[in-house]
C-alpha cells in the first residue's frame, strides 16, 4: 500500500438543492460497482445528507475521528471510523458527518485534510461531498482534488448568477480547466431558460448533461438505494454511469470540444 494514492473527486456547487449529494452517492456506487475500492466522505459537516439518503446509522463519524486525532494523531486510523454501505454485491465505505451541530462547529480543517489524505492511501477513489460555499475547508479540499465536479441547474436566474460567480472564482483561483467538469443536472425541468444561453454566460460548455427525473431520484432516497444500482434502466442512471465511465477511462471521455460560446440570447444580456 506504501506510495499508493487514490483519486480524489470533489463534488461542488454554488447553489443548494441541485442534486449534489445524490450525484456524489451515485458516483461512489458506480465506481464500486465496477469493482473499485471507494470511500464517500460527507463534508457538509452541519447538514450532510449522505447517511440519510443511504439509510445508514453510523456508530462513528468524522467528529469521533477528530477527537482521536487530537489525543493520539500517530495512532489514529481513519478507516476505523467508516460505515459500510452494501447493496447486493456492491459496497463502499462512508465517513459520516458529525451527528451534533456543536461537533460540526468544532471541526478542524487541518485534521479533516489529514484524514482525507489517509483515506487516499487506502482507496482507489475518495468522493468528497462538499457544501455550496468557497469555505477554507472546501478550498483546501479542492486544492487536493484530482477532479472537481461543478454541479449546476438552470431553473432560475439567481442559481445561474451563482454558477457564473462560482465559475469565475474557480478560474481566478488558478484551477486548470482539465481539473473541472461542468455538470448540468435536472435538464429539461420546467424552465424557459436555454442551456446554450447559460453556457454563453459561463463561457463554458457543460461536460455532462443529466436529465430531469424527479421520480427516480425520489425513489432512490425513499429506498436508500442509489439510482445507479436500483434504477439502472433509467436515463438518469445511464447518464451518471456514462459520466463515471469517462472519469475512469479519460481516453474515452466525450467532453464537449466546441470551445467557448460567444453568442447568447436575452439571458446573456442580463449578465453583460
Amino acid at each position: 500500500m506504501e506510495g499508493r494514492k487514490g483519486t480524489l473527486f470533489t463534488v461542488f456547487s454554488t447553489a443548494y438543492a441541485v442534486g449534489k449529494t445524490l450525484l456524489a452517492i451515485n458516483i461512489a456506487a458506480e465506481l464500486a460497482r465496477q469493482g473499485l475500492k471507494v470511500c464517500l466522505v460527507d463534508l457538509d459537516l452541519q447538514f450532510g445528507d449522505v447517511c440519510y439518503y443511504l439509510k445508514l446509522n453510523p456508530e462513528r463519524t468524522i467528529a469521533d475521528a477528530q477527537k482521536s486525532m487530537e489525543k493520539d494523531p500517530k495512532d489514529t486510523v481513519a478507516v476505523e471510523y467508516l460505515t459500510r454501505y452494501q447493496e447486493g454485491n456492491t459496497g463502499f465505505d462512508v465517513l459520516a458527518n458529525p451527528k451534533l451541530l456543536e461537533e460540526a462547529y468544532n471541526m478542524d480543517n487541518n485534521i479533516i485534510k489529514s484524514l482525507v489524505l489517509q483515506l487516499q492511501l487506502e482507496y482507489d477513489y475518495v468522493i468528497l461531498d462538499t457544501t455550496s460555499t468557497f469555505s477554507a475547508l472546501n478550498l483546501s479540499i479542492m486544492d487536493l482534488s484530482t477532479l472537481i465536479n461543478f454541479v449546476g441547474i438552470v431553473d432560475f436566474i439567481p442559481t445561474i448568477k451563482n454558477m457564473k460567480r462560482g465559475s469565475d472564482t474557480l478560474k481566478e483561483l488558478g484551477y486548470d480547466d482539465s481539473k473541472i467538469r461542468y455538470v448540468l443536472n435536472r435538464n429539461n425541468a420546467k424552465t424557459r431558460i436555454d442551456v446554450e444561453d447559460v453556457e454563453s454566460i459561463l463561457g463554458k460548455h457543460f461536460d455532462y448533461v443529466l436529465p430531469n427525473d424527479f421520480q427516480t431520484a425520489q425513489e432512490s432516497i425513499r429506498t436508500g438505494v442509489p439510482c445507479i444500482l436500483g434504477s439502472r434502466h433509467t436515463l438518469l442512471a445511464q447518464g451518471m454511469a456514462s459520466m463515471v465511465d469517462g472519469y475512469v477511462h479519460p481516453e474515452n471521455e466525450a467532453r464537449d470540444s466546441r470551445g467557448d460560446n460567444s453568442g447568447g440570447g436575452w439571458l446573456s444580456r442580463i449578465f453583460s
